[in-house]
């Protein structure tokens, strides 16, 4: 077709996130491109070849742009260049006008030059731009630009790049309600991944690297959990748990139990099971969740006592929930996550509610 931080739990979570390992093919698309003292990491939702600079990174890009001697002729991949690390920097620093302005820039240039590797590098910074905005009908053209390039290049379409920005695809048609886009897209992502995977199977690591092979395992991941929350959206949970079951055992098998993304799916999978009404399968997965979140430091910990915190509520032990909720509630506002704030103080109202209704009417409650 031309498809880190934690769902949040009950609150709609996220169109897109990515997992820890994305494409690495769409990184490697610009090897002549990568030029300079930056260094990147992954950023949410940022995907394919979308990156953030270090801080240390910052300094020294800051000090490229204007310590050139600006006698020197460059040659036009040089500018475009320039222009590219430019227009990230200006996503740091909170401009994105400034940043577009540079890409467009950028674009020019390069389809000047006939520069078929930063006409799709360019493409690429400005639909993942246009997409972290929210203007989701520019960020459509713009992958699909991408898209087109690569394939008429001779990228196959099941390279990781393209199927990374067919997933970006599939959230943009979830968000903007067309329903039968993305449910195609879903099914053609998390397939051709499927039969990717089980192409490389027993490839030897000298004609496919381990890494390399997890990373498309861990793309499939992050199609599955896509998919998933758009399902729980549909109220189709049958649907979304066998996706998120899929999703956690390949983040368990590829990244650990502790990891931050195993974590986040088991507390994700525990929402489901108890939106079915399955409160104790739902407890045992979120239970174990908060307690790695405790011992990892998980920076979404919150959320997920949230969602413990309701599960507990309606397994009926409402003096626990209401001990867990003042947790959360806690290290919700030490963050100032506002939307979370609402939720948890929602979750306290509805919880004294029941609690008054069982001294009413005498109910048992634990």
């Amino acid at each position: 077709m031309l498809r880190s931080a934690g769902c949040r739990a009950l609150i709609p979570g996220r169109i897109f996130r990515t997992w820890s390992r994305g494409s690495e093919r769409c990184r490697s698309r610009e090897p002549s491109l990568q030029r300079g003292p930056e260094r990147r990491s992954a950023a949410p939702g940022s995907g394919s070849g979308a990156g953030t600079l270090s801080a240390a990174g910052l300094v020294c890009l800051a000090f490229s742009f204007f310590s050139q001697d600006q006698t020197e002729e460059r040659n036009p991949e040089d500018d475009i260049i320039l222009l590219i690390k430019k227009a990230k920097l200006s996503v740091i620093m909170g401009k994105p006008e400034d940043a577009d302005r540079f890409l467009h820039q950028a674009l020019k240039l390069a389809q000047q030059t006939r520069n078929n590797q930063a006409i799709i590098y360019t493409y690429i910074q400005m639909a993942n731009l246009a997409f972290l905005r929210g203007d989701l009908l520019n960020a459509e053209k713009l992958f699909k630009a991408a898209m087109s390039q690569m394939l008429g290049s001779g990228t196959r379409q099941d390279d990781n790049a393209v199927i990374e920005m067919s997933l970006k695809l599939c959230s943009i048609y979830a968000s903007t309600e067309q329903h039968g886009f993305a449910v195609e897209g879903y099914k053609w992502c998390i397939e051709t991944l499927e039969e990717k995977i089980q192409s490389q199977k027993d490839l030897p690591e000298e004609s496919l690297s381990a890494h390399e092979k997890d990373n498309t395992r861990l793309l499939l991941g992050m199609s599955l959990d896509s998919c998933a929350r758009y399902m729980i959206s549909r109220k189709q949970l049958e649907l979304a748990e066998s996706l998120y079951e899929k999703a956690l055992a390949i983040s368990r098998q590829v990244q650990g139990e502790t990891h931050p993304q195993t974590v986040v799916l088991m507390n994700d999978l525990a929402t489901v099971l108890d939106m079915k009404g399955h409160h104790e399968r739902a407890y045992d997965y979120v239970r174990r969740a908060s307690d790695l979140a405790r011992e990892t430091s998980h920076p979404d910990e919150y959320v997920i006592l949230n969602n413990l915190a309701r599960v507990l509520m309606h397994k009926g032990r409402y003096s626990e929930a209401k001990l867990v909720y003042e947790e959360a509630l806690k290290q919700a506002e030490s963050k100032a996550d506002q939307p979370v704030i609402e939720r948890i103080r929602e979750g306290l109202e509805e919880l004294e509610a029941k609690t008054l209704k069982v001294q009413v009417l005498g109910e048992k409650s634990y």
